[in-house]
């Protein structure tokens, strides 16, 4: 996506949009400012912890520094999450269209869509976006902004830029990147990963997405819905094999309504370019896939190298990251890490929720822990999938009895108005009480719905009291009341009846 030298980085096509991300993100006439003496928190790594941590410790009055040597804003803005929901909400609305004879509205049949112009307004409303990230505003903030590669100096030194920078306290939030399979012939042939796909300006007709986890199944839908003939790879028998099954499959026959080719249970045994072509074979019995572009969505990798972190007693792994107890802290207790670069739930919401457990833990001898936290997250499919707490399964590998709760949106009349029935509510309570130990959501706007769920987990609600929550009617999110009603409706035990019955009786 991007081209970076000592002093400039631009990124593709250099359009108006993309020129005025870079000038908030990372401005080629930026002068890194001279350093303090000392700092109370140095940051490295300008993503969403990263932002969030240097935000929050100078609000508090902290001196700050901050240190990025790409974007500002990290993948969440630039190759993540703002993107892709830009290019999520385009393709909904061509998916709208070619159903909306569903609706009694008359249309001229399969929507064309204009691939330049969806991609232009991703890239506009990523650079509006991208102020909140900007190198301006942080400084506003009173943060010091360095633009540069960091490397630990000393146990309480960084160096960035020729620069030496002291702290009492550091902060690694250094991020991932896109991992990909060690496939005979793919480098050769060349892919996309999420950090090109958006600088794309011609749709690829044939497109292979390799890997159906959260990123491949998002972008397969997209593309396929944009117009490309999409083909999904996944060496096991399911798609979002992290997901529950009975979730998953809803989602897998939407793809199959849109057309998306699944090639299931197939492992790839190499890739080869023949000419504008490329061809994916497989080991098994799995006919040869002719393809013109392939999108790798499988796998991150943590920032870890050239940090220095050996000199300075902070331990990491290539494949899971910087190592850190449950206060986020290092083997060196100076130094924290937050977000990405150490934590298996990869999520934007997560890392913020990590950088303000840092700033608590790192300035205020807070005693805030990772296992505390209640973490919901989505994958932004159509219909999507959110999910909070245990699995079935989970709560099983722990020795816990569950008994489980389902409401199918076939039931819910705002869903039926909608025509999204496809989908249910599952809570997962913990047997002989209400208490949730998690739940999943499948329906068009499950990442709104969640949200209900894990409110009740965080603060001890169970389950049966979301009964008495009114909900407005009519609503999809009403299915959680339903869901609530039918766990009340198990207490009315064969005795409790007839102790009910008995107290009418005598109350005529």
């Amino acid at each position: 996506m991007t081209i970076a030298t000592m002093d400039t980085v631009s990124v593709e096509p250099q359009d108006q949009y993309n020129r005025a991300l870079v000038s908030n993100v990372h401005p080629s006439d930026w002068v890194n400012p001279e350093p303090a003496p000392s700092y109370n928190l140095v940051v490295i790594g300008a993503g969403t912890a990263g932002l969030v941590t240097a935000a929050a410790a100078a609000g508090l009055g902290a001196k700050v520094a901050l240190i990025e040597k790409h974007l500002m804003g990290g993948d969440c803005l630039n190759v993540g999450c703002i993107p892709s929901k830009a290019l999520i909400r385009s393709a909904r609305a061509a998916a709208d269209v070619r159903d909306a004879h569903e609706f009694g509205v008359v249309n001229g049949g399969r929507p064309e869509v204009d691939f330049a112009a969806a991609m232009e307004r991703m890239r506009r409303l990523r650079s509006g976006i991208s102020k909140h990230d900007s190198v301006s505003r942080f400084q506003e903030l009173g943060v010091d902004v360095f633009l540069g590669e960091a490397r630990f100096s000393g146990r309480s030194s960084i160096e960035v830029a020729g620069k030496t920078l002291r702290f009492k306290k550091a902060v690694i939030a250094t991020g991932a990147r896109a991992a990909h399979p060690p496939i005979p012939g793919l480098s050769e042939a060349g892919f996309l990963t999420n950090e090109t796909v958006f600088s794309l300006t011609r749709l690829s007709r044939r497109l292979a997405v390799i890997g159906a986890g959260p990123i491949g199944c998002e972008l397969a839908q997209v593309f396929q819905r944009f117009g490309s003939r999409v083909s999904l790879l996944e060496a096991r028998k399911q798609i979002l094999t992290r997901e529950d099954p009975d979730a998953a499959a809803i989602v897998q026959q939407a793809f199959l309504k849109d057309g998306i080719n699944l090639v299931m249970g197939c492992k790839i045994r190499e890739v080869k370019k023949i000419g504008e072509k490329k061809v994916i074979s497989f080991e098994d019995d799995c006919p040869d896939l002719e393809i013109d572009e392939i999108l790798v969505g499988a796998g991150r990798a943590p920032n870890v190298d050239m940090l220095n972190l050996e000199s300075v007693g902070v331990e990491y792994d290539l494949r899971t990251g910087v190592q850190v107890n449950e206060k986020l802290q290092t083997g060196n207790p100076r130094i924290y890490a937050a977000g990405d670069v150490c934590f298996p739930y990869k999520f934007t919401h997560t890392a913020d929720a990590m950088a303000r457990m840092v700033i608590q833990n790192a300035l205020f001898l807070g005693r805030k822990k990772t296992s505390d936290l209640i973490i919901p997250w989505c994958t932004f499919t159509d219909p999507e999938i959110a999910h909070v707490g245990m699995y079935e399964l989970d709560a099983q590998q722990k020795g816990i009895e569950v008994i489980t709760f389902m409401q199918p949106f076939s039931t819910v009349d705002r869903a039926i108005a909608d025509g999204e029935e496809e989908g249910f509510v599952k809570v997962h309570v913990k047997a002989g009480t209400d208490r949730i130990l998690g739940a999943t959501v499948v329906a068009r706007h499950a990442g709104e719905i969640i949200t209900e769920l894990t409110l009740a987990m965080n603060l001890g609600a169970g389950l049966g009291k979301l009964s008495s929550v009114i909900h407005p009617y009519p609503t999809q999110a009403e299915a959680i009341r339903k869901t609530a009603d039918s766990f009340n409706r198990t207490r009315l035990t064969p005795f409790v009846k007839k102790l009910f019955a008995k107290w009418l009786a005598w109350t005529r």
